[in-house]
């Protein structure tokens, strides 16, 4: 794989506000946590949102999508485009606010339980990166046309093989009936 396919995902710096947000939200939801929220949007907040938006990466090449996420704990998953089911793209009020959307990723597992789901936010220009995955997922599917004559012709002399073969056998067994 070369370098010159990959196509790195860049992240809007609105991801910062809109993290700090989100989480004073859940706060305020919890009630017994919303005297926590200024606290929270002034000082840690800012600082967590900080890091986390300069830890993200992203990228795609012909064959994985690569993402990186995290700061405590870092997350950093790879997955096969062959795996994946489905790109939803997500927006909602306060994402629209920030001009934000969520690029949603559906793989499918072996077995019943297996599905993972993966959650990219702030990717700049998500339509086009998840054209871009269905688009290189459709192209990893179908083989290229010089793929298909190589394999036709490995078949084509596998089975002239096989009949060469079997007419050697078709001439020893009426040889040995003549005897």
């Amino acid at each position: 794989m070369s370098d010159d396919n990959t196509l790195h995902a860049g992240f809007n710096p609105l991801v910062r506000p809109y993290m700090v947000l989100f989480v004073a939200w859940i706060l305020l939801l919890t009630v017994v946590l919303s005297p926590l929220i200024l606290i929270w949007v002034v000082g840690p907040g800012q600082w967590w949102a900080g890091h986390y938006y300069r830890k993200l990466r992203c990228a795609l090449d012909d064959r994985h999508l690569n993402f990186r996420k995290g700061i405590l704990f870092q997350v950093e998953k790879t997955i096969p485009l062959e795996n994946i089911q489905d790109v939803t793209f997500i927006e909602g009020p306060l994402l629209r606010h920030f001009d934000l959307s969520i690029l949603r990723i559906e793989t499918a597992g072996q077995s019943p339980g297996q599905a993972h789901n993966m959650q990219l936010v702030g990717i700049v220009d998500a339509h086009r990166f998840r054209e871009e995955i269905l688009r290189r997922r459709e192209a990893l599917r179908r083989p290229s046309p010089v793929q298909g004559e190589a394999s036709g012709d490995a078949q084509l002399q596998a089975l002239h093989a096989i009949r060469e073969r079997l007419d050697d056998i078709a001439t020893l067994l009426r040889d040995r009936s003549k005897d």
